[in-house]
């Protein structure tokens, strides 16, 4: 439940519940499969753990400079699916968190594998719900989008370009 959630500040709190009832109402408003409402609620989740991640002083540079990529995609109004178009702009954004996190899972778990249970909102496990975003964003993101998802499971992001290992 929402009440039970650990948030650090008010201010905190208040940018989680806004998020999640702007979804909410506009999924109500519309005929939204659950399963696509499922990730469209996994972006206030995803977007509190990328936040406290990066203040985390356990998260190595490296793994705070993916973190901050993710966050900066996150609050970038013109990507893939642009975010203005509502609460569909931010499927793209939950895709692209959980392919960075997924990306920064062994490195975290390493130094201490309470980091990402410690900074998660979620109701379900964190690894099994990143990877389930992973594993299903093209039925997520749709065909038209499927290049970047290819990219996603080849290990290149967004941005990320060709060029090989010298």
């Amino acid at each position: 439940m929402e009440d039970e959630r650990t948030f650090r500040t008010p201010r905190e709190r208040r940018f989680y519940r806004r998020l999640r009832d702007r979804v909410k109402r506009w999924a109500e408003r519309r005929d939204i499969p659950e399963k696509r409402l499922e990730y469209l609620l996994a972006a206030p989740d995803l977007f509190v753990l990328l936040s406290r991640l990066a203040l985390d002083s356990r998260v190595p540079l490296r793994a705070k400079a993916k973190v901050a990529a993710g966050i900066a995609y996150f609050v970038t109004p013109l990507d893939m699916v642009p975010d203005f178009l509502g609460p569909p702009g931010y499927l793209d954004d939950v895709v692209v968190a959980a392919w960075i996190l997924q990306n920064i899972v062994a490195e975290l778990n390493q130094l201490d594998p309470a980091i990402l249970e410690e900074h998660w909102e979620g109701q379900e496990d964190v690894l099994e719900k990143i990877t389930t975003i992973v594993d299903r964003a093209e039925d997520v993101l749709g065909r038209g989008l499927r290049f970047v998802v290819r990219r996603l499971h080849s290990g290149k992001g967004p941005g990320q370009g060709r060029q090989g290992s010298s």
